[in-house]
């Protein structure tokens, strides 16, 4: 920066005025309070009300990560409950896909497919998905002209896995046992 204060005490000081003077604008008040104001819709959407499941209804779940996928309540409660364990990769990875399923242009599934890979695929993403190597190598070769079953393998690996793993867990947690009382 300005070493050598002595050598160049003119060029120092024109350039901490500089930045004083850019400081002193980012850091004006707004002129009126209209510039404060946020948009906002007047009537918010209300989120869709979840029923929660019959205690039998509940009950059904241990026996099929399906049915808890499938129910609206059960997928909100197991995804709660994995997030409480810090491993809802897994199910985030498998919803994805399931909304990848819906899409229809093909700009558009490469641009989600890419999302995806680097999201739960790729070598130390963000979201990394368990997954072995032969099942990663499918689904990179999958992606060089994504289809709608681009993900198939990867998801139906991690399904299982959630169902193995995951779903037992849940169903053991408080929160389903208060469910199915």
């Amino acid at each position: 920066m300005c070493k050598g204060l002595a050598a160049l005490p003119h060029s120092c000081l024109e350039r901490a005025k500089e930045i004083k003077i850019k400081l002193g604008i980012l850091l004006q008040k707004p002129d009126s309070a209209v510039d404060l104001v946020i948009p906002y819709n007047e009537k918010p959407e209300k989120p869709a009300k979840i029923q929660k499941p019959s205690a039998d209804e509940a009950l059904q779940w241990r026996d099929s990560l399906d049915k808890v996928l499938q129910n609206s309540y059960g997928l909100a409660s197991f995804k709660s409950f994995l997030k409480s364990e810090f491993s809802e990769e897994n199910l985030e990875f498998w919803i994805a896909c399931e909304d990848y399923k819906k899409i229809k242009s093909p700009a558009k599934m490469a641009e989600k497919a890419k999302e995806i890979y680097e999201e739960f695929i790729q070598t130390e993403a963000p979201k990394e998905v368990n997954i072995d190597h032969f099942t990663k190598d499918v689904t990179m070769k999958n992606l060089m002209e994504p289809s709608l079953n681009s993900f198939d393998m990867a998801q139906k690996r991690i399904h299982a896995l959630m169902e193995k793993d995951s779903l037992p867990r849940f169903v053991r947690s408080e929160f389903y046992q208060e469910l199915v009382k």
